[in-house]
């Protein structure tokens, strides 16, 4: 189907960045749409990693506090798998935030899925992989990490009680989400 642009304006260069684009596209019938107005929130693709531990039947989730969840009257505080904005290629960028989040280093990454979060608004693509870790592969015993303003709290969370956490809304992040219910897939097969 075809995408004719018209007019394409930065609106905001910061942190995040916004497009406006007045477009024409091909409808489902074959004719072209009106012009229309579309905005794009475009901050980067971004790397998500479950981390389980095949020992102890657990998962290894960070807790750390996010500005736009505590405006929406949500908890602030969200339980989250480890990820992070990709900036160079995938598997390093996973590697990476493994490391300066929970201090776990990993050698193997197994790619689940990649998906839009909001594609109605905001062109971020992430993707999500697997990677087993046990205590002997943990560089530090701390369990608080982060860089630059990041305050993060690692947490291990049977696997069974991070789906009822799910269920009740203590976890609520939907990364975390779609990657728990791929490890449980993955598990399933063996």
């Amino acid at each position: 189907m075809k995408v004719i642009i018209k007019d394409l304006k930065r609106e905001y260069d910061g942190f995040f960045k916004v497009d406006k684009a007045v477009l024409q596209h091909e409808k489902f019938d074959g004719s072209m749409s009106r012009e229309i107005d579309r905005l794009n929130l475009d901050r980067g693709n971004t790397v998500a990693v479950i981390l389980y531990n095949k020992t102890n039947e657990s998962v290894v989730l960070v807790k750390q506090f996010r500005y736009p969840a505590y405006v929406d009257d949500g908890p602030g505080w969200l339980i989250e798998c480890v990820a992070g904005i990709k900036d160079n290629g995938e598997v390093s960028v996973a590697r990476k935030e493994v490391m300066e989040e929970t201090s776990y280093k990993i050698d193997k990454l197994k790619y689940l899925t990649r998906f839009y979060p909001s594609p109605g608004g905001c062109s971020e693509r992430i993707s999500i992989y697997l990677a087993y870790v046990e205590a002997e592969v943990k560089t530090k015993k701390e369990k608080y990490f982060g860089t630059g303003n990041e305050d993060i709290q690692v947490i291990e969370i049977p696997l069974a009680r991070a789906f009822e956490m799910i269920k009740s809304g203590e976890i609520c992040d939907g990364k975390t989400i779609i990657g728990l219910f791929h490890l449980r897939d993955e598990l399933e097969k063996r």
